[in-house]
């Protein structure tokens, strides 16, 4: 059995990877366990329809290793895949106490000195002492991008070749029904041409204000810019919109378990972001035959894009910039095709099959 581990399934990247890559384990033979610290989440219901998913009922992680020794006491996972500190030296401590021999594959999903950069050289200390005082003893360690790899070595202090880069799954999602896309049409309330989508959770990471601030420059009124997720910083933004005379054309879509109809009916996919991981919402909306433009920021944009071969690449936080790239991608031609077969080669088999041999299960 093969157990992942995460804090809970809300609606967020790194969720949405591994409920993908639980599928094509199942698919493959492979029994899956979730394995919560608390059963909450946007992805829950999805994830409890197909796999067993165990709540620790753990809310701080310094409580997770005891709870987390006794799953793996009780039930003998072959493989643990923890995902994002602190939970991963959590997982670590937690099999020590278990004296059990299940193979732990740590995974990070972001940039850790960016996430934590503005935490304090007290919090960085205590991230790179508990990474270098754990990530030895995994058997594997891996991170969803070159550039979150080498940050994630860095920081626990190993050879940056024993920091395997597992690239995120998307899957080929299924064409919307006609229903589904007028549905869409009718949300954006504009006619194609000039619909411009975001997808990721509000918060300061994304650097929304920076797409706003964007769209606000181009000027023209037909323009709509919808911003699909939810967040802590959804109400600051409203108003930043309102300040920037473009309320009325900005929609918060809030979160959406599938967002293929809007995927399918916009014409442009905009990524504001400071940092990432891998942005698996620029694959997504590759996947779609939609052109991308994104912050060239660490890490994972020019990776997916292949240095602006794909879509295009503007300097993080450059509004006049990001301005005119969103122009320049509305007013092109796109080879379509070209975009969906480059979002293949982040397949979920080709994915999965990665992990699984990573784990010694191929």
């Amino acid at each position: 059995m093969i157990a992942i581990l995460l804090p809970d399934l809300r609606g967020g990247g790194a969720e949405r990877v591994m409920v993908d890559l639980a599928r094509e384990f199942a698919g493959r033979g492979h029994a899956v366990e979730f394995v919560l610290m608390q059963a909450t989440g946007d992805f829950l219901p999805e994830a409890q329809r197909e796999f067993s998913v165990v709540d620790l009922a753990t809310p701080r992680t310094r409580y997770l290793p005891g709870p987390l020794a006794r799953y793996v006491r009780e039930r003998k996972p072959y493989a643990l895949i923890a995902n994002m500190w602190p939970l991963t030296s959590a997982a670590v401590i937690s099999r020590a106490l278990s004296r059990q021999s299940c193979r732990l594959l740590l995974v990070e999903h972001n940039t850790l000195t960016r996430q934590y950069a503005a935490w304090g050289g007290l919090h960085m200390t205590l991230l790179c002492t508990s990474m270098s005082a754990t990530y030895r003893f995994a058997d594997q360690v891996a991170a969803v991008s070159e550039g979150s790899a080498i940050a994630t070595a860095k920081l626990a202090r190993l050879p940056s070749d024993q920091v395997t880069v597992l690239h995120n799954p998307i899957p080929q999602r299924p064409i919307p029904r006609p229903e589904a896309l007028a549905m869409a049409d009718a949300f954006w309330a504009c006619p194609r041409g000039v619909r411009i989508l975001t997808v990721g959770s509000l918060k300061e990471q994304k650097n929304h204000p920076l797409l706003l601030r964007a769209f606000a420059a181009m000027g023209r009124p037909d323009e709509r810019l919808m911003l699909l997720g939810q967040g802590t910083n959804e109400a600051t933004l409203r108003a930043l919109a309102a300040d920037l005379g473009i309320a009325d054309r900005v929609i918060f879509a809030g979160f959406h378990a599938d967002p293929s109809p809007l995927y399918a009916t916009a014409d442009l996919f905009v990524l504001s972001s400071d940092y990432e991981g891998l942005p698996t919402v620029l694959i997504e909306a590759l996947s779609f035959g939609l052109p991308v433009v994104s912050t060239d920021c660490p890490s994972g944009p020019a990776e997916i894009l292949q240095g602006g071969r794909f879509g295009r690449l503007v300097p993080v936080g450059d509004t006049a910039a990001l301005a005119r790239a969103m122009e320049d991608a509305l007013a092109a031609s796109v080879d379509r095709e070209a975009l969906i077969r480059r979002a293949s080669d982040f397949a979920p088999e080709i994915a999965a099959r990665k992990y699984l041999d990573v784990l010694g299960l191929t």
